[in-house]
């Protein structure tokens, strides 16, 4: 195991974290392990990676073992030619638990880690104690349709080589525009922060295997509907939009999946629920895993 290293000037995991790449499923999974207790993982989302949970993981270090990857093709895990649909990579979150010997944890999701999230409790259901996911919906579930309408969502149906040789050399020029209009207030996504994951996406195939990600919305709805003909998640499941974006929808969202679902909304924030409100999306989900 190595010392995290530091990339730019976001906020960096406390001292005792250390990280690891796990081989599982075909890929090689980029892994920061910290704290003592119950086992928490944390799964980040588009535009951002694991870094996005430090300031959360600072907090449950303190009682909980924490657990953060970097999705397959982002930040500094491999890039495998396929496997981004969210059933393969939630088997990519199985094999990364089985390599650091855990069986049962609390799963906290944000944006495609939701989905993830989703996949990894509805396929091991045994294995999942409570989830809270915030601030996106599931592809084919409930509304899913109605979202897809929704013009901020043009980058869902956005990828193929042409896009790919648009965005190159451009990413920053891209990411800002979901961090300025998903946001509650554009500036609540520093310079620092934007440079950090902009670098991170200009990385060879990162890109590329960003758009994967929507690509695979499709066969995701696909493989959601068949979770749901075996029922709805049993565990307690926990809802947050942030109040400029998914808001109180979330909770009408995961009544679809799940049977002990509530929710909550997060104030002042959009879509970035961790750089723009840090301390009331970590007191929320603290208040959660501790009820």
């Amino acid at each position: 195991m190595l010392a995290m290293p530091a990339l730019a000037q976001v906020q960096p995991f406390p001292p005792g974290f250390k990280s690891e790449t796990i081989s599982t499923n075909g890929t090689r999974i980029f892994v920061r392990v910290g704290g003592h207790g119950p086992a928490v993982v944390l799964l980040h989302g588009y535009g951002e990676t694991g870094d996005m949970w430090a300031p959360l993981a600072a907090k449950l270090a303190h009682d909980h073992t924490v657990i953060v990857p970097d999705l397959r093709g982002m930040g500094l895990s491999s890039h495998p030619a396929g496997g981004y649909d969210k059933k393969t990579q939630a088997a990519d979150v199985a094999g990364v638990l089985d390599a650091l010997k855990v069986d049962k944890v609390e799963l906290v999701t944000h944006d495609i880690g939701n989905m993830v999230g989703y996949a990894f409790a509805a396929e091991q259901p045994a294995r999942v104690t409570k989830f809270a996911l915030l601030d996106a919906p599931l592809p084919g579930v409930g509304p899913w349709d109605e979202i897809l309408k929704s013009p901020l969502l043009w980058h869902f149906r956005f990828g193929g080589p042409d896009m790919e040789r648009l965005v190159a050399g451009r990413e920053r020029i891209y990411l800002d525009r979901f961090w300025d209009e998903l946001s509650a207030d554009p500036s609540g996504i520093d310079e620092a922060t934007r440079e950090h994951y902009a670098d991170l996406y200009a990385r060879p195939h990162a890109i590329h295997d960003a758009f994967e990600q929507f690509v695979a919305f499709p066969q995701d709805g696909v493989d959601n509907q068949a979770f749901l003909t075996k029922g709805k998640l049993t565990m307690p499941v926990l809802a947050l939009g942030g109040e400029k974006s998914y808001g109180s929808s979330m909770a009408a969202e995961l009544e679809f999946v799940a049977s002990d679902a509530k929710g909550g909304v997060i104030p002042h924030s959009g879509h970035w629920v961790m750089e723009e409100n840090p301390a009331a999306t970590t007191a929320m989900i603290v208040d959660f895993l501790t009820q």
